[in-house]
């Protein structure tokens, strides 16, 4: 006795279909255990900038265009395969660049490496969790795509929420493409701002940085001195304050909708 060749038939077709279902997630996974094995993100500082900045500068003056797209294509790379180091690339920009150049180029670039993120995980994690999902995680969903544009706004404004977690959360609660591109770059416009104004007045701490190395250099115990450049030392707690207040703001729609609801 033979298998039906229509239920043979069906059963390659829903192989065929999970196989596309999970594949870009596969090959996601793929390839930031790969950037992680190799160590990509221990590469991203700012001491790594100050060492090599006279070579990428001189890159830059002759090359303008070739390096704003080399810029951009590392900036997909790393929100994409969820590398930390958005900030310093951000500070990057405007050290290289100038705020007006590497603001829209730094939004840009980490809108489509979100949208990467996002569209793999609604179209593999996303729609698995969508056919097995309980009442309550339904509900969740709901409540969170019926104010999408807000929670992700308020996601992207406050300092806390991982760039890569909130891609994730919204490709798993299904949001509309058109409402999270919106939301991220809206979002993402504050802080790149912050960030690349701080690099376009990076050189001056760079050289004041110098200028004490060089200095412990010439003392007693040049052995115990080090040349570093902490990204914490640029971020100040207002600055992250005020990104925080601006989360807020973000929130107040669904505010205003729930007391609206309690009251009627």
């Amino acid at each position: 006795m033979t298998d039906h060749p229509h239920a043979m038939n069906g059963a390659k077709l829903h192989a065929t279909a999970k196989l596309r279902q999970w594949l870009p997630a596969g090959a996601l996974a793929a390839l930031i255990a790969t950037a992680y094995a190799f160590g990509l993100h221990h590469h991203l500082t700012l001491a790594a900038l100050a060492e090599n900045r006279d070579a990428l500068r001189s890159f830059v003056g002759g090359n303008l265009g070739l390096a704003v797209l080399a810029y951009m294509g590392v900036y997909v790379a790393l929100v994409a395969l969820s590398i930390p180091g958005a900030a310093v690339m951000s500070i990057a920009g405007g050290f290289l660049f100038g705020w007006a150049i590497s603001l829209p180029a730094t939004v840009t670039a980490a809108t489509i490496g979100s949208v990467i993120v996002f569209q793999v995980v609604k179209t593999s994690l996303g729609a698995a969790l969508a056919s097995r999902a309980g009442p309550m995680v339904t509900r969740l969903s709901k409540g969170f795509a019926e104010n999408a544009f807000s929670y992700l706004l308020f996601l992207r404004l406050a300092p806390v929420f991982p760039f890569f977690a909130v891609n994730a959360v919204a490709g798993l609660c299904r949001v509309p493409l058109r409402t999270f591109v919106v939301a991220t770059v809206v979002g993402i416009i504050p802080a790149g701002f912050a960030f690349a104004l701080l690099g376009s007045g990076l050189d001056g701490i760079i050289d004041a940085q110098k200028k004490v190395n060089e200095a412990c250099m010439a003392g007693p115990d040049p052995a115990a001195c080090t040349y570093s450049l902490d990204i914490g030392a640029l971020v100040s707690p207002q600055l992250l304050l005020a990104f925080g207040g601006l989360g807020l703001v973000a929130l107040l729609p669904i505010a205003f909708k729930y007391f609206k609801k309690q009251k009627s």
